[in-house]
């Protein structure tokens, strides 16, 4: 396929923290009529890989990762000691660019004193439009790589052919794979370089995964949305699905591999599915989106049939192979009927369901391009909640948006106390150059926004506090993630969980990982051979406890005994 025969869709104009542990092993051959071939290993560069962002940028560089390892590079234990620094972006938030750009000077100061280091920037913040700047805005950077040119990592720094191990091979396809996204004749988001796919990355072993007990699936790249705040269609691209048995394949060598919990990734998760040809196995699906643009889903497959056949993956005594089964991030538009009932008939599937609403008022929702209103939203909240009873939901907001008033922010609060979330990632409007939303007024202020910002942190805590203490005496299903290392100058006290202020994405950092970090174990004891231990419940409800190190991995009774806003605390469940 040519670049001139790449797919093209029209645009309306409406619109982390680096992994723990020890760094990971190159890929090596235990051929011992290899050895005169290999070179030196001092000549291949040791990297280290800066993700910022989502969970699809933390899937990315594991794939990346892989590839640099499968060549014959090795791991940095930190940035300092990088031969090679890999910059996965974000630039959803201007703070998280901010960052980025803020290390340009110390990377200049590494590269002075290592004249040999190269740095890679990758992710959101290269965007194919504004290209020509990027040299300016990060003078430290030696090579610029879009989302979808990331699998030519290794090709592009001249670290494939001999370098890397027998058999290993690049993961190339031969051909492109992608699209791009058009506003009237100009092209805005470029993805029609895509050379690799993410089949060719598993079957080539060409994945490091950073944990062995839960992993990332990607199934959908891009996005075709319209909010007119957001970078990514600019980014990525218009969405593109993965095959369906392709996905179905990637699950089940994971669950072959003792994965124990899976989420399926995708800018909008619930999307899966439109873009790919119809088929006859499909028929029996009719449906159409309920709201937004309107399209014809007939015979295609959808993301509910997708979990239905990856929770279908058995055991021999007929358990699910994969235990917990999550996806992110769901847009409004696509949570249909048939999501809800797969969710509630998929045993595996996690009582929880991030579902992000941006504003309580129709009119701002009208400004950003989300083409929902509340009252659409909330049947579909109120539905989900009547077909999986006990389910989590979290949400995102974005305050000070253009024009917004306090009426209509007072609409927003209104909507935290009628859908009660569990979790809120909220953070203050910023300007993303190349959005459609730059031709609108930024006239809220900044100190206005940050007052919002606080006001509505402060609300969402007691109702996180509130929804928290419901599970205060019960016992529940903790699947253990790591161990919380101990801080010398740590001086717990027993409230230490409720009142941590945790503001996630509204600092403009990631909103995940600060979340998943509140409390870090604080409050709590460990006797002797214990650690602190950190692990999630099947509403994704962060748990700390005390146990044996050998504990994790493993699925835990726990019995809840403390609550705070971002946190539970219990113990180990007698049996």
């Amino acid at each position: 396929m040519t670049s001139s025969d790449t797919p093209r869709r029209a645009l309306p104009v409406l619109d982390l923290v680096a992994p723990s542990g020890p760094p990971r092993d190159a890929v090596s051959s235990d051929d011992p009529r290899l050895n005169e071939y290999r070179p030196d290993t001092q000549a291949l560069p040791a990297f280290h890989l800066w993700t910022l962002g989502c969970q699809m940028n933390q899937s990315d560089s594991e794939e990346m990762a892989g590839r640099l390892l499968a060549a014959g590079c090795s791991e940095a234990a930190s940035l300092e000691a990088a031969d090679l620094v890999v910059i996965n972006t974000c630039a959803i938030r201007e703070g998280a660019e901010q960052k980025v750009i803020g290390r340009q000077g110390h990377l200049a100061r590494l590269k002075a004193a290592n004249p040999g280091l190269r740095v890679v920037l990758t992710g959101c913040s290269v965007r194919e439009a504004e290209r020509d700047g990027l040299a300016r805005r990060y003078p430290a950077v030696d090579l610029f790589l879009r989302p979808d040119e990331e699998p030519e990592l290794v090709e592009r720094l001249g670290l494939a052919s001999a370098q890397g191990p027998i058999g290993a091979g690049s993961g190339l396809a031969t051909g492109p794979v992608g699209a791009t996204t058009m506003l009237g004749r100009r092209v805005v988001g470029a993805a029609d370089n895509l050379a690799g796919t993410r089949a060719a990355a598993v079957d080539g072993g060409l994945l490091a995964r950073t944990s062995a007990i839960s992993a990332w699936l990607p199934i959908i790249y891009g996005c075709d949305k319209t909010c007119t705040y957001c970078i990514v269609p600019f980014s990525r691209g218009p969405e593109r699905s993965r095959p369906f048995d392709e996905i179905v394949e990637e699950a089940r060598g994971l669950a072959a591999a003792g994965y124990r919990e899976v989420t399926l990734l995708g800018q909008n998760v619930n999307s899966y599915g439109h873009d790919l040809a119809p088929e006859a196995r499909f028929g029996h699906i009719t449906t159409e989106r309920w709201a937004g643009r309107r399209i014809d889903q007939g015979s295609r497959p959808d993301l509910a049939e997708l979990i239905r056949a990856i929770d279908g993956l058995r055991t021999g005594d007929g358990v699910p192979a994969i235990p917990r089964l999550r996806f992110v991030t769901s847009h409004p538009w696509d949570l249909s009927d048939r999501l809800i009932d797969a969710m509630a008939d998929s045993p595996s599937v996690c009582e929880h369901l991030h579902l992000p609403v941006q504003s309580g008022d129709d009119e701002v929702l009208r400004r950003m391009g989300r083409q929902y209103g509340i009252q659409h939203y909330m049947e579909r909240l109120q539905r989900i909640r009547r077909r999986v009873p006990g389910i989590a939901i979290s949400t995102d907001i974005i305050v000070g948006f253009c024009g917004e008033t306090r009426e209509q922010f007072d609409s927003t609060l209104r909507l935290l106390e009628a859908a009660r979330y569990d979790q809120v990632f909220a953070a203050a409007y910023s300007p993303r150059p190349g959005t459609p939303a730059t031709h609108l007024a930024d006239d809220v202020p900044p100190g206005e926004k940050r007052a919002r910002l606080n006001e509505l942190l402060a609300l969402q805590e007691g109702i996180g506090l509130e929804r928290n203490r419901e599970w205060l005496g019960r016992e529940v299903s903790v699947l253990v993630e790591r161990i919380v290392p101990a801080r010398s100058h740590e001086h717990a006290t027993a409230d230490d969980d409720a009142e941590i202020p945790v503001t996630g994405a509204a600092a403009g950092g990631d909103g995940a990982a600060d979340q998943a970090a509140a409390g870090e174990g604080r409050g709590v004891n460990p006797g002797p051979g214990q650690v602190r231990l950190t692990g999630r419940t099947r509403q994704h409800k962060l748990v700390h406890l005390a146990g044996a190190p050998d504990l994790v991995g493993q699925f835990l009774t726990v019995r809840v005994q403390r609550a705070g806003a971002y946190a539970l605390r219990g113990t180990l469940a007698q049996p």
